[in-house]
């Protein structure tokens, strides 16, 4: 056995056999970008759907906007201390326009958001914000980078019923809040498109230029409406929130920079399954059988965005 390690070792560091070994294992360690993409897309699902569900408890005791400030700000302070300890370059001007342009407009969305559900249907205005929030981006990206497999289209298709699914609730939702919510959406797509468009810089420093321009925003709102009510508690999991807020877009950021838009927004749209599940284990509330069957469409799309 101490044999044939040894060989192995000679023909890693000399002769044709070495340089063939050499390729072979570097080709069984690379990730394919495909596959690379998928990978930052899932793992911005974790984050963003964690960070749901901490703000989310959060914010029970706490103002909203006073608690999204405080995570943004948070936010910033990592994307800043990760970008500065990984040595990473500065984004170009045109990049950095993108990036806070994306963070104005997904920080207006968040705002309008609130105010459709402060005004509306939760189980209406939620799943319509999702989904065509994450639905034009995909149209685009179709349109711009040509149109995916049938595979591909078909999943998503079966996400979007998943996150429309999951996402609702059985309370008899009536329109009130409808138009809020498309502009919303609006919102959100705006978002994921001008990330895109940010480029191939930094994702570190991108992403926390996008938390500067939603800072700046509720920060804005926050003083205008003086409500600061927050408990040590709550700040506590809001920073941690904003923590995984700002993580999971720059892992979106990374998808998005690997692989193609749509299947970027699509699976990375995925969130709420988190959301429910931790709300389920952490809190014990109940999974309506809607949402059963969108989280069983999303597990079913994932593999089929995933295909080539």
């Amino acid at each position: 056995m101490g044999g044939r390690f040894s060989v192995a070792r000679s023909s890693l560091s000399t002769g044709v056999g070495g340089r063939d070994a050499r390729v072979t294992l570097l080709r069984f360690m690379a990730i394919s970008p495909h596959s690379a993409a998928l990978s930052f897309s899932l793992a911005a699902v974790l984050c963003w759907g964690t960070s749901d569900f901490l703000g989310g408890y959060a914010v029970r005791r706490a103002s909203a906007f006073f608690l999204t400030t405080l995570a943004h700000a948070s936010g910033i302070l990592l994307m800043v201390a990760l970008a500065v300890v990984n040595h990473s370059a500065f984004p170009s001007r045109a990049g950095c326009a993108w990036a806070l342009a994306a963070g104005l407009s997904g920080g207006a969305a968040l705002a309008i958001f609130y105010r459709a559900l402060s005004t509306g249907k939760m189980g209406l205005t939620a799943p319509v914000a999702a989904v065509v929030g994450a639905a034009i981006p995909a149209a685009v990206a179709m349109m711009t980078e040509g149109l995916p497999g049938r595979i591909q289209i078909a999943g998503f298709l079966i996400a979007g019923i998943g996150i429309w699914l999951i996402s609702r609730s059985e309370d008899g939702a009536r329109a009130e809040g409808m138009g809020l919510a498309v502009v919303a959406a609006l919102g959100f797509a705006g978002f994921f498109l001008c990330m895109k468009e940010a480029g191939q810089g930094s994702a570190l420093w991108l992403a926390g230029l996008a938390r500067l321009a939603s800072l700046s925003l509720t920060a804005m709102i926050v003083l205008l409406a003086r409500n600061y009510t927050v408990t040590r508690s709550s700040a506590i999991l809001g920073v941690f929130a904003g923590f995984l807020d700002v993580s999971g877009s720059a892992l979106f950021l990374r998808s998005v920079q690997s692989g193609r838009l749509d299947s970027a927004v699509v699976i990375s749209s995925l969130y709420p399954v988190i959301t429910v599940l931790l709300a389920r284990l952490v809190l014990h509330e109940r999974i309506t059988r809607w949402q059963a069957v969108g989280m069983f469409a999303a597990l079913a799309a994932v593999p089929m965005i995933a295909g080539q």
